[in-house]
């Protein structure tokens, strides 16, 4: 499953601060040394000098801190550097300065341990949770690529997974309701119900109403939830030549076949969540499916990405393109980059899953 490379927290936000703010202490202190030893009149920015131990604290430990302290020091009491005499307050209020830096630089280092140890354990979970897509499940090529709209997350609101099962490969995508952690807890819900029915149910429709019923358990024991998702179900026959479909109240898979991007056309249900009856008419839409043939699964954030105009993001005129001469994890990350084109600021989680049959005689080899 793709993720987001490099750290979306930003330096303001507890990630590593970039190499300019770990060089402005070094950069300060030679361009005073500079300065002072080129005048011919001593200069009185000192002051200047006391800036360092504070910055020194953004990038550095509490003996690199200490260190800079004590140079900072040293240059003040030093005649070459005509400093223009410093006083001894201000000798002193600097020393003050670096001590409490020291200090400070020692708290952040102790923090900045306990919220990596915290952020690593978070991640597991949430891989636990939404493990990456494997590049392959049985005669099917897979890729997923996930965009949580809530910074430092790695799971929000929308979810997808790709199981094998005895029935042929079954996969699924949908979006909650609401996103960020908030929404966690439904996901996980929803994605432990797949993942049992997937074992257990010998067709789709069954697969879909034990999602339906585990939002309506869940929404019962809350007073007023009102839980309910959107979501997308495949299955794959074993061979991968035709795959059936269901969607409940979510945009329908694309199906990419020789350079075009099409809709299929599918009668939707209702979003999960909102009571099936156990009767429900709820069948599957059986697709067969050609060799080189492409199913392209997303959220709403993608299709509702706007630009500065309001114009949502065109996906169906621009997906064929994207897809062109790519493998699977090429088209999710050609599209991720291109939403990012046309909507810099993405507000909703982003999810995509790229599916593609194997030759019926990669399959058998591979068995």
């Amino acid at each position: 499953m793709g993720r987001l490379d490099g750290d979306r927290r930003g330096w303001l936000r507890g990630a590593p601060p970039p190499r300019w703010v770990r060089a402005l202490p070094i950069l300060l202190i030679a361009g005073v040394c500079v300065a002072t030893l080129t005048s011919p009149e001593p200069l009185d920015i000192g002051f200047m000098l006391g800036a360092i131990p504070p910055l020194a604290v953004l990038s550095y430990g509490p003996a690199a801190t200490a260190l800079l302290g004590a140079a900072v020091v040293v240059m003040l009491n030093l005649p070459a550097f005509q400093l223009d005499q410093p006083g001894q307050t201000d000798v002193l209020t600097v020393c003050f300065v670096a001590v409490l830096s020291v200090f400070v630089a020692f708290v952040r280092r102790r923090r900045d341990a306990q919220l990596d140890t915290e952020r690593t354990i978070a991640e597991a979970a949430q891989n636990a949770l939404v493990p990456p897509v494997p590049e392959r499940v049985g005669p099917v090529r897979c890729a997923g690529l996930y965009r949580a709209a809530q910074r430092g997350t790695l799971v929000g609101g929308d979810f997808f997974d790709v199981r094998a099962s005895d029935h042929g490969v079954r996969a699924v995508l949908g979006d909650v309701q609401g996103h960020g952690l908030a929404a966690v807890a439904t996901v996980a819900s929803l994605l432990g119900a797949f993942r049992e029915a997937v074992l257990d149910q010998p067709d789709l429709a069954r697969v879909a109403a034990r999602l339906d019923r585990r939002l309506t358990v869940d929404s019962a024991r809350v007073t007023h939830a009102e839980l309910f998702a959107t979501a997308v179900l495949l299955e794959f026959t074993p061979d991968a030549d035709a795959v059936s479909v269901v969607v409940c109240g979510h945009p329908p898979p694309v199906l990419l076949r020789e350079g075009t991007a099409t809709e299929l056309d599918v009668v939707p249900w209702t979003p999960l969540g909102l009571g099936l009856p156990e009767g429900a008419p709820l069948t599957a839409h059986v697709l067969p499916l050609r060799p080189g043939d492409r199913l392209f699964l997303a959220s709403d954030g993608v299709s509702e990405a706007r630009d500065a105009a309001g114009v949502f993001y065109p996906l169906l005129d621009r997906l064929p393109a994207l897809a062109d001469g790519a493998d699977p994890a090429t088209t999710a990350e050609r599209v991720w980059t291109d939403v990012l084109r046309h909507c810099p600021a993405v507000r909703d989680d982003v999810t995509m899953l790229v599916l593609e049959p194997a030759g019926r005689a990669d399959h058998r080899a591979d068995r």
